[in-house]
């Protein structure tokens, strides 16, 4: 239905990905059709970063809307040839008049807007896309898809690597498209934003909610409860039915009536729950190997810059016990850095730090990749390694806790998928015991279920947490403070995530702090 937004969800491997190539018509259903009324223009976001390389940036996002440039294509040829005839005239007037009805004159500008919009400046708008980096290259994407008002918009996951402010312009967009709407997205905030309808996949079949995330998962849950109930009254009901067969069975005066509860119990449909794709890993990190001191953090003057690139300068901040704070800025390098001096693995910054004597820190990276690279290890040993305990059993605990178990265990780090290794590093994060936690974008590679279960054991969490996130859910849900870190100092204000986002004096300072106009 026009102006509706269908949320694709489903545990990872249920079929979201796969069901959208179907719609999009990249693979052959195995069953069934998919039927697009005529004259509907369906628009995909694109996953191939490198078809468009030797094409400009301008004209990629132009390339969304295919009928519009195939008439541009033409019309561009036949004034490029030498020997214009009087046909060619003809041909480029019927042209330019298609051109003109399908609004061509402004696509140029309208394109230019979007990719602004997104957050690529003016002056890469005639590079080549081979000349952009994946950030990049993921926005410009972006906007193809959404270039042209396509009346059937098909995006998986268009949240990833964009920013906040580029999310919420997606956010605004999206809420107000008067479209057909299909995304797949494990940013729950997103999806209560946008979405008018959920589209499940789960117990081997499609099923549609009406509402968005949050509603969703509420109905689910109570469907759940209830389904529950109806089966434990069932097996309650045949339980009883057994029990007097074989009470009476043998029993010559009672042998009909037997017989009879034998044809009820024959009738009866349990209505057999399938085994749900959700799984939800239990990611506790209450178990410290001692409690925090008064004394957490206490930064003066920290500093960093590289090739000549200020991350950062003159921050200085005292952490009190049990604080949860969102460390934010507009530059994801400057965060990374700030977590690597803290987790003391770079020594060339100005300025000085100091941990409590009672600290005992643990550290999730953005990116994982030393911790697995060249490690011939199955995950138990791969744990092993940063366990004093190396019991088997103990190990394969935390292995447990994130859904790794049996064989599961005995898989090669370097066979992992992405997500794969954030669970691992999960793992090792509980198995720890830190009283301060420090997380960058630990929801990276995370299915919707890990997230959420990520989400409540970061507020159930007793201690002390520094995080990143581009998760606004978990930002919105944990942090009672945000530091923004800037290339001209601190931002530091003890306040809700959304409450930060929305103050008009933060607004002003940020665009002082990093040199921009208000």
């Amino acid at each position: 239905t026009e102006g509706n937004c269908y949320g694709i969800i489903g545990a990872n491997g249920a079929g979201k990905s796969t069901f959208l190539k179907i719609l999009s018509g990249d693979i052959d259903p195995t069953t069934g059709k998919v039927e697009i009324s005529k004259g509907q223009r369906m628009s995909v976001l694109k996953q191939d970063h490198y078809a468009f390389d030797e094409i400009s940036v301008l004209e990629t996002v132009m390339m969304g809307n295919a009928p519009l440039y195939k008439v541009m294509k033409e019309k561009d040829a036949i004034y490029a040839k030498e020997d214009f005839t009087e046909e060619d005239g003809l041909k480029a007037g019927e042209l330019e008049a298609t051109f003109a009805e399908m609004d061509g004159w402004n696509a140029e500008s309208d394109a230019a807007t979007l990719l602004s919009n997104l957050g690529i400046k003016e002056d890469v708008h005639f590079k080549l896309m081979k000349e952009l980096d994946g950030n990049q290259k993921v926005r410009v994407l972006l906007a193809q898809a959404l270039f042209g008002n396509p009346d059937i918009l098909l995006l998986d996951e268009p949240t990833n690597d964009l920013d906040l402010e580029t999310i919420t312009w997606l956010e605004n967009f999206l809420a107000d498209y008067d479209k057909i709407v299909l995304v797949v997205s494990h940013d729950r905030h997103f999806l209560d934003v946008v979405c008018t309808h959920v589209a499940d996949i789960d117990f081997g079949k499609i099923t549609i909610f009406t509402g968005n995330y949050t509603f969703w998962y509420e109905s689910s849950q109570l469907l759940l409860r209830q389904r529950a109930e109806q089966n434990r009254k069932a097996e309650d009901k045949i339980r009883e039915l057994k029990e007097f067969i074989a009470r009476f069975s043998a029993n010559a005066s009672k042998s009909k009536q037997a017989t009879s509860r034998k044809k009820a119990l024959d009738k009866i449909d349990l209505n057999e729950m399938k085994p749900s794709n959700r799984k939800y890993p239990a990611i506790l990190f209450n178990n410290q190997v001692r409690e925090a001191g008064d004394q957490i953090l206490e930064v003066k003057n920290l500093g960093k810059t590289d090739h000549g690139e200020v991350y950062f300068k003159d921050i200085s901040f005292d952490v009190k016990r049990g604080q949860k704070i969102a460390i934010i800025s507009d530059n994801s390098l400057a965060t990374t850095a700030f977590y690597k001096i803290l987790a003391g693995e770079d020594k060339a910054f100005d300025g000085e730090y100091r941990w409590g004597v009672t600290i005992t820190h643990t550290y999730l990276p953005a990116d994982n990749t030393e911790y697995f690279e060249g490690k011939d290890l199955n995950l138990v040993d791969w744990l092993r390694q940063y366990s004093e305990e190396k019991d088997e059993t103990f190990i394969r605990g935390f292995l447990g806790r994130m859904l790794f178990s049996g064989e599961e265990t005995l898989k090669k780090c370097t066979v992992l998928s992405g997500g794969e290794k954030m669970r691992c590093m999960m793992s090792r994060m509980m198995m720890l015991k830190g009283n301060v936690l420090m997380l960058d974008e630990p929801t990276n590679h995370l299915d919707l279920e890990s997230i959420t279960a990520l989400n409540n054991g970061l507020k159930d969490f007793k201690g002390t947490i520094l995080f990143t996130t581009r998760d606004h859910e978990l930002a919105q849900t944990v942090a009672d403070r945000v530091l923004e870190i800037t290339p001209n100092g601190l931002i530091d204000r003890e306040m809700a995530f959304d409450d930060y986002r929305n103050d008009v004096r933060v607004k002003a300072l940020k665009a002082e702090m990093y040199g921009q106009p208000a």
